[in-house]
């Protein structure tokens, strides 16, 4: 039975082959959506849909796209065989630790480009294939109430929370536009962080900040997205919506 009212809608997720982005495809496959992974990486994406057939039985497809390149994202919305996306979800997104002081052009580039022109340009392409539904854009809460040692990270998401926004307005009353704003997530881009800090902090370090005791799951945060991208919940677009562990409410 569908829990979301996705059934045979067609989803398209960027950053799709791991994290959050795989979580969200697991749920919209299970609730009978038809699901197209968006990643770089070939080999991660095949093992993605590989994972994603054995959990659910059912098929979703794996497209390779840069998001930051508009020529890739034009051939791999392309291939989209219903020539049509129901939901769109930006999940492509990379995280910089990198005071001030160390800031080069390079990282700024490197941080806006994913983060923010990644979002741009999928949107404003994948606007053609869209006469209704609903786009997710993937913010932070570090986009809402900052955070010490990443304000280039910061930055980018507070540009996705105010970019939500203007889509909202912009693509009203057809398209719906919500940001989800999750804090730490236990995924490969928190694996990755912790290693950089170098044992500056430990995943338990991380936990003890959060009123719930511990961080998120992808699952946790799929389930809102999901719910948020539902046609069920209609009414929503504009909203920015944290899942945070009460973070944001201290």
């Amino acid at each position: 039975m569908s829990k979301y009212g996705c059934e045979n809608l067609v989803c398209v997720i960027s950053g799709g082959t791991s994290g959050i982005g795989l979580a969200c495809g697991e749920k919209f496959l299970r609730d009978g959506a038809k699901v197209y992974l968006l990643g770089r990486s070939k080999s991660r994406g095949m093992g993605a849909v590989s994972d994603l057939k054995a959990i659910t039985g059912r098929e979703a497809k794996y497209i390779a796209c840069d998001v930051t390149d508009k020529n890739s994202i034009d051939d791999a919305l392309g291939q989209i065989i219903e020539k049509r996306i129901d939901i769109l979800v930006n999940s492509a997104g990379i995280y910089l630790e990198e005071r001030l002081e160390n800031m080069t052009q390079e990282s700024y580039e490197k941080i806006f480009d994913t983060n923010v022109k990644g979002t741009l340009l999928l949107t404003q392409r994948a606007r053609s294939l869209m006469s209704g539904g609903s786009i997710i854009n993937i913010g932070s809460d570090a986009g809402i109430s900052g955070n010490f040692g990443c304000p280039l990270y910061c930055a980018s998401k507070g540009a996705v929370v105010a970019l939500t926004k203007a889509l909202a307005l912009d693509l009203a009353p057809h398209i719906r536009v919500n940001c989800i704003c999750p804090a730490d997530v236990d995924t490969p881009l928190l694996e990755k962080q912790l290693k950089a800090a170098d044992g500056g902090y430990t995943k338990e370090d991380m936990a003890n900040a959060y009123p719930l005791g511990r961080i998120g799951e992808a699952s946790e945060i799929a389930h809102v997205i999901c719910s948020v991208a539902s046609p069920l919940n209609s009414f929503m677009t504009g909203s920015i919506i944290t899942v945070d562990g009460g973070l944001t409410a201290q």
